[in-house]
């Protein structure tokens, strides 16, 4: 019997291995992924414990009912609103929607690897436009990228792995100066860690006002819910009408719909771990400093990312081993950089005790 190779695309190839994550060790930090401080919100847990006797009747199809809500919460018609398992499962369908073989895709870089790695499923073909040299959107760079072949730009705001928000003006700037060949994806997953008073917000301030533009949202994060993946886009209508005709007909599952749905209207909650995440990203901070670590400034989200000066896969491996999960930078374009979410008191000790043991002394 063959390996089957020759049954696989060989376009394939230039994507990484899909391999999987082992489960953390018990007692090991869990710093690398993102997540949020804590679970979900206490109507979400109510609401799942009410709705396990029902697990044998498959999900709402389509989540009907969460995209009602979210149409209403956000002031748009129904058919603006994709529900999927996660914001990343929307940027593989909106590529599924949009590219043809060849087409290009641009991606300011480094950013998430997933803007790159579904565009190149579609045999289409990212165009990285690096961060300029503070790290910072490039507007120019990424306008003088555009050619006929362009047909989907991603932008991350806040950024992932930088953890930047792209200033309002640059970015709606960006927007309008685009082709209307290009379809604009802002992935806002980290928005709700942002300042409601100054906070750039895609759907409010570009699709509401008739922008061809699909901003990304997700309840992962703040909302404590990345174990049961699901998140949102609200963009054209019909853009969302063919996300929806590739996508799986169960994508969300019932548990991930009813704690979406329960979660939208704790707003006191929203602003409690809003300001939680605000102290545990400073004293993440405050911590890397004091073991002489710079952590890239002005993170408007959950991370940091440090340049730890040398290969982030051995220092990450090197502070695993010490009890502590953290992400290299390598495959987000941070060659010489770690990304550390924030966390508890008692994870911020071990990340302590792990960057000693990994050669970090005190400053």
């Amino acid at each position: 019997m063959s390996d089957g190779s020759r049954f696989v695309r060989p376009s394939l190839e230039q994507i990484p291995p899909g391999d999987p994550i082992p489960g953390l060790e018990p007692g090991v930090a869990s710093l690398g992924l993102n997540e949020g401080l804590s679970g979900p919100f206490p109507s979400a847990l109510a609401a799942i414990a009410a709705a396990t006797a029902t697990l044998n009747r498959y999900p709402e199809r389509g989540s009907a009912t969460l995209v009602a809500a979210l149409a209403a919460r956000h002031g748009v018609p129904e058919t603006q609103v994709a529900v999927a398992a996660g914001a990343d499962a929307l940027i593989g369908y909106v590529c599924q929607a949009v590219l043809d073989p060849g087409d290009e895709v641009i991606v300011p870089w480094p950013s998430f690897p997933s803007f790159v790695r579904d565009a190149q499923k579609r045999d289409a073909v990212p165009v990285l436009v690096p961060l300029d040299a503070a790290g910072r959107l490039d507007v120019a760079a990424v306008r003088a990228a555009v050619t006929p072949r362009t047909r989907l730009l991603f932008v991350a705001t806040p950024n992932n792995p930088t953890g930047r928000a792209v200033p309002t003006d640059e970015l709606i700037e960006l927007v309008r100066a685009l082709p209307d060949h290009v379809l604009p994806v802002l992935d806002e997953a980290y928005f709700d860690y942002l300042d409601p008073a100054h906070r750039f917000d895609a759907i409010a301030d570009l699709v509401r006002g008739g922008e061809d533009v699909l901003a990304l949202r997700t309840f992962s994060k703040l909302y404590g819910l990345a174990g049961l993946r699901v998140g949102y886009g609200i963009g054209p209508a019909a853009v969302v009408a063919a996300i929806r005709k590739v996508q799986r007909g169960y994508d969300v599952g019932a548990l991930a719909q009813i704690a979406a749905l329960a979660s939208l209207e704790d707003t006191a909650e929203v602003e409690r771990r809003r300001a939680a995440n605000r102290n545990a990203v400073a004293g993440l901070s405050e911590l890397l400093r004091a073991r002489g670590l710079e952590p890239l400034p002005d993170s408007a989200t959950n991370f940091v990312l440090v340049d730890v000066g040398s290969d982030p896969d051995a220092i990450a491996a090197a502070l695993l081993a010490a009890g502590v999960s953290t992400q290299s930078g390598t495959p987000f374009g941070a060659p010489t950089s770690v990304r550390i979410s924030a966390g508890s008191r008692q994870e911020l000790e071990l990340l302590d005790a792990a960057l000693a043991a990994a050669g970090f002394s005190a400053s």
